[in-house]
């Protein structure tokens, strides 16, 4: 039916086919069949560079019935396919080198398995004979077919490592060694699985753990007792010894379950048994190859939450860090990408920062083959405020900086400017990316560029206050010309963000808002939809800035800007951002004769601004409160009308309770006076004047007569009955304005 090709195990062609067994009857019927899927391999011992392909193909065809001879062109193709494949990726059984005691004074012949099988039922050193050499036929991977089909060879390794392990740690590594030339290919993970491999590999690795926690211990108490230093001396050169064969044994064990770990199953299962607590626990090794491995084996283990969670739990992060930098480059470029899987957790984040990897990977971006990795660990701890002001402790910046400049007037990486782009948020850092030129570079290449995201690096160093937002007042007319441009929107949203952040009380927005005609643009960007939400409020937050200066709140009064900003908050109420920032530029304008009059006798801003007086943003409240405090002071009318809402409010409860108390069970009036007249009347008690404090000492006496209707008398007698027979009620309230 088929022919495929197996060349990663060995040189030879697969031809699949179906046997089909057929019982006729007397009469030549058919009276039972059967159909069976099979399979032949064709070795191809004598396919090299020399070898003429289309001759192969014939032979192969003419000795082999199963392959009609129509196939011969498919046959070609394979073997052409066969001798030109590039070599597999996978894991090799040579990525593990030769270890001592896999010396053998005979060559292995795969024709003799029979004979090294039968080794291994001897002692430990002919045990230890056997296995090397099965090894050695297993390191050729053109006999692994062969050896997989022997399960009498199989099942004999799978019960010597099982019994015999820990009376020798050279046998278990010979064993575990031809296991893992299987390993190194998916297609044998079953047959590996089938002896229970793993799991033993898991319990063996966690008992070495085990022995060289009691050597260290031991080591450790002859160090402290200075009368047996030459024993120690030895102890030493012993522990030394074993720990090669030890590490070896790891080596080969943990590489195996790490080709077993292709099956998301398999790896589950090994999760379960604390592999990454194992692996976590051999980083303190010095072995740099084994490291590697274990390094490699979290990486791998990191990607799913479970696993790096367990990592969280290990402090992984901190043994980790004890392997930066190092000489190893593929032990170097293995941790930092385990980090950055890492680094996406906010946890693992903080670990970092404590274990001291900021100066540690800021160092390191020097290197530029692994500047690329080190950047987006870092950028990834930027996003964190808490370790932002870090970065200003170290050379991480300045590098930065000359990366930057070296750009030139090409594309910079997404992950460079991103990151500068955090660590500008920061006050200390935004001081030291200007020093020098760094300022004049940057808007330099960003207005030259039309370059957003140097803009936008450019808007977080603009917003913070002290000597960096001075340095600005050289460029200000340079941004204000970008508005009356047809830009990208984008572009205009980061420079007319950078200008609303100069609040610089000696600059003259008067002038530079005539220069550039920018009041014609701000009111015309201030209808809903004419432009992207993002460019509305920066053009409000705009407003806002050159609002404090008394001049220009006239020219925005004027232009009928307060009335394009209600409108815009009628439509935007439901947008915190947008109601804070135009409730803000109304406080601006609050300040100054001019606009004030406006915004009281011409708008109905103040109603507005009652109506958000009690919003449930605090920021929102704040601002509110701060701007109706000042609408009060200026206007008795929209004073009193500020004054009773926030009586209503403040005082709500009370309220309530009084209109729910003003009636009795029976339907009449509740509270009555000495003439029989009800104290609310039929009015609203809010009419009531009496009721709020005043000045004079007559009004303050007459407010305070009538509260004490509803306040206990403080006499012994507790509570009062009036002269109607009812008792009044009695509560606690209080009145603010």
């Amino acid at each position: 039916n088929s022919i495929q090709f197996l060349g990663d195990i060995l040189k030879a062609l697969i031809v699949q086919y179906e046997l089909e067994a057929t019982i006729l009857g007397e009469m030549g019927d058919p009276m039972v069949g059967e159909r069976k899927e099979c399979q032949k391999i064709i070795r191809l011992k004598s396919l090299n560079a020399n070898t003429d392909i289309a001759t192969l193909a014939r032979k192969v065809v003419e000795e082999c019935r199963l392959i009609h001879p129509s196939k011969l062109p498919e046959v070609e193709q394979l073997l052409f396919y066969l001798l030109n494949r590039k070599k597999s990726e996978k894991h090799s059984p040579r990525d593990l080198a030769p270890f001592e005691g896999m010396e053998l004074d005979e060559e292995a012949n795969i024709n003799r398995i029979d004979h090294y099988v039968e080794l291994l039922y001897e002692d430990i050193p002919e045990k230890v004979r056997g296995a090397t050499l099965i090894l050695h036929l297993a390191r050729n991977p053109d006999n692994l077919e062969e050896l997989l089909q022997n399960e009498t060879a199989l099942g004999a390794l799978a019960r010597v490592l099982r019994e015999d392990w820990k009376q020798s740690v050279d046998l278990a590594t010979t064993i575990i060694y031809v296991f893992f030339c299987f390993s190194s290919f998916s297609q044998f993970h079953g047959q590996v699985t089938h002896y229970k491999i793993g799991a033993l590999c898991m319990n063996i690795i966690e008992h070495e753990l085990k022995r060289y926690d009691l050597w260290q211990d031991e080591l450790q108490k002859k160090a402290a007792n200075q009368n047996v230093k030459k024993e120690h001396e030895k102890a030493f050169k012993k522990y030394q010894g074993l720990l090669i064969k030890q590490e070896q044994l790891l080596q080969v064990a943990l590489h195996l379950l790490l080709n077993l770990a292709e099956d998301t199953r398999t790896e589950l299962k090994m999760r379960n048994k604390n592999i990454v607590h194992t692996l976590v626990k051999t980083l303190d090794r010095e072995d740099e190859e084994l490291l590697v491995l274990v390094v490699s084996f979290l990486k791998k283990l990191s990607i799913f939450l479970e696993n790096k969670n367990d990592m969280a739990e290990t402090y992984a992060v901190e043994k980790l860090a004890r392997l930066l930098p190092c000489k190893h480059e593929d032990l170097l470029n293995t941790t930092l990408r385990l980090l950055l899987n890492l680094s996406f957790d906010t946890g693992l984040r903080s670990q970092m920062v404590q274990a001291g990897l900021i100066p540690k990977l800021s160092a390191l971006l020097a290197d530029e083959s692994q500047r690329q990795l080190c950047m987006c660990i870092l950028y990834h701890i930027s996003v964190d405020d808490r370790f932002k002001s870090m970065f200003a402790y170290t050379d991480c910046i300045p590098q930065l900086m000359k990366m930057l400049f070296d750009c030139g007037e090409s594309p910079m990486d997404p992950e460079l400017i991103s990151f500068c782009i955090n660590l500008a948020a920061n006050k200390r850092n935004a001081q030291v990316i200007c020093e020098g030129n760094g300022l004049k570079m940057l808007m330099k290449r960003g207005l030259k560029l039309k370059d957003v995201l140097t803009m936008k690096m450019i808007r977080n160093v603009s917003q913070h206050d002290g000597p960096t937002k001075n340095l600005f007042i050289d460029y200000v007319g340079d941004l204000a010309a970008q508005t009356g441009v047809q830009e990208r929107e984008e572009y205009v949203i980061e420079c007319l963000g950078t200008l609303a952040n100069l609040t610089i009380p000696d600059l003259d927005w008067e002038l530079v808002l005539k220069e550039y005609n920018l009041v014609p643009f701000l009111k015309n960007h201030l209808k809903p939809g004419s432009a992207e939400d993002d460019l509305i409020l920066e053009v409000v937050i705009m407003i806002g800035t050159v609002s404090m200066d008394d001049s220009c709140a006239a020219m925005m009064a004027k232009s009928g800007i307060i009335s394009a900003l209600i409108e815009l908050l009628n439509s935007q109420q439901e947008d915190d951002e947008f109601v804070c920032q135009i409730v803000y530029v109304f406080y601006q304008m609050v300040f100054h004769q001019a606009t004030r009059d406006v915004i009281i006798k011409d708008t109905q801003a103040p109603a507005y601004l009652i109506d958000l007086m009690h919003d449930k943003n605090a920021e929102i409240r704040k601002v509110c409160d701060n701007t109706l405090d000042i609408i009060a002071e200026y206007d008795e009318e929209w004073g009193r009308k500020i004054q009773s809402e926030k009586f209503r409010w403040h005082n709500s409860q009370w309220l309530e309770m009084v209109d729910n108390r003003a009636m009795g069970d029976d339907g009449e009036p509740f509270m009555y006076g000495d003439d029989g007249e009800p104290f609310m009347h039929n009015g609203d008690i809010l009419e009531r004047p009496d009721l709020f404090y005043s000045a004079g000492t007559e009004g303050s006496r007459n407010t305070q007569q009538r509260l004490n209707l509803f306040y206990s008398a403080g006499t012994a007698g507790g509570r009062q009955v009036g002269e109607s027979g009812v008792e009044p009620f009695f509560f606690t309230f209080n009145i603010t304005f």
